[in-house]
């Protein structure tokens, strides 16, 4: 029998859909989770922890940036220290702002996509990526305070229609696409943008090649070639 793991996007949606259901518990007082909800500020460690395997330790400023700031929210949460003492402690800030720079130099600004899916996540930074086997069949792409860069102009063949799935919160998803291919717009935007930025042409066949679906909200999605 044939596994296909689950993807980012599910593991990113299902927590969400936890930390809504311990809101609702204490928000219509079914259950106090006071206590639960001083532990929130860990869910973000978790979620820049996430962020970093995600990517391939290729996306590293925001991520770190989001566990240095929440680790450091979850120890006066828990009164292991003072708001006024951690103040002397910002300038580590800065260093792991230059070491994400640094690290920045050794690594390819590009992500090259070996397989014929994607499963793309940023969180608090950006992702670059490129498909390079010549072949695709859709993925999930998931942008939260960050955003997404996947180049397809080197696939060859498709499955037609392709669907890509697009998660898109406070970031935005960018995907070029060859010229000539004939791209369905059925994103759901909530106070933000969905928008095909090519030049205007006559499509060279009917059948749709590619099918960008999913959610937006406070951010954009676009298709550009």
């Amino acid at each position: 029998m044939a596994y296909r793991r689950i993807s980012n996007q599910v593991v990113v949606g299902g927590a969400i859909v936890l930390v809504g259901l311990v809101l609702l518990a204490n928000t219509t007082g079914l259950y106090d989770t006071t206590g639960l909800l001083r532990y929130v500020p860990s869910l973000f460690v978790l979620a820049g922890v996430y962020a970093l395997a995600a990517s391939g330790f290729r996306n590293v400023g925001g991520p770190l940036v989001l566990i240095a700031v929440a680790g450091a929210w979850q120890a006066v949460a828990l009164d292991v220290v003072t708001g006024s003492q951690l103040l002397s402690f910002w300038p580590v800030l800065l260093v792991i702002l230059g070491l994400s720079m640094a690290l920045g130099r050794f690594r390819s600004s590009v992500e090259p996509i070996t397989g014929d899916r994607v499963d793309l996540v940023a969180v608090f930074g950006g992702r670059e990526a490129r498909a390079t086997t010549g072949r695709f069949a859709g993925g999930d792409i998931t942008a939260l305070f960050g955003g997404v860069d996947l180049d397809l102009r080197d696939v060859v063949e498709l499955d037609s229609p392709v669907r890509v799935n697009t998660t898109c919160l406070f970031g935005g998803v960018e995907v070029v696409v060859p010229r000539d291919w004939n791209v369905q717009l059925d994103v759901l935007p909530v106070l933000g943008g969905v928008e095909d930025e090519r030049p205007r042409q006559e499509p060279t066949h009917d059948s749709v090649d590619l099918v960008l679906s999913g959610f937006c909200a406070f951010g954009g999605v676009t298709v550009k070639d």
